[in-house]
């Protein structure tokens, strides 16, 4: 039983540790651009710093049983769900306006999307 825990937390902790791999964030850069690497690194500093401080805050100032989740915010795994929202937030925010031309032999077709 404690082999597997073990097993278990040492995974997540692999895993968490995976996405700051530089390999990685090339390729995320080369797929999404520099706007999806700063929400996807933004994203991992508040899942990984900032919600364990402020369990760590509440569990100080309101109720001892907030510490109980700073070590499950360490091992929860929530950009899954988070990245993709704060993606769609961006897409949003930013708009769209931009004039997409394509090339395709003799068509002078204009998209605009």
């Amino acid at each position: 039983m404690i082999k597997t825990s073990f097993c278990w937390i040492r995974d997540k902790v692999t895993h968490k540790l995976e996405h700051y791999s530089k390999e990685k964030i090339k390729k995320f850069f080369k797929e999404n651009g520099l706007a999806f690497v700063v929400i996807f690194i933004v994203w991992e500093i508040i899942e990984d710093v900032l919600f364990p401080l402020l369990f760590i805050w509440l569990g100080n100032n309101v109720n001892p049983w907030w510490h109980t989740g700073a070590p499950i915010s360490w091992l929860l795994c929530l950009h899954p769900v988070a990245v993709p929202a704060l993606w769609w937030v961006w897409v949003k925010l930013r708009g769209s306006n931009k004039k997409n031309t394509h090339v395709c032999g003799d068509c002078n077709e204009d998209n605009r999307r």
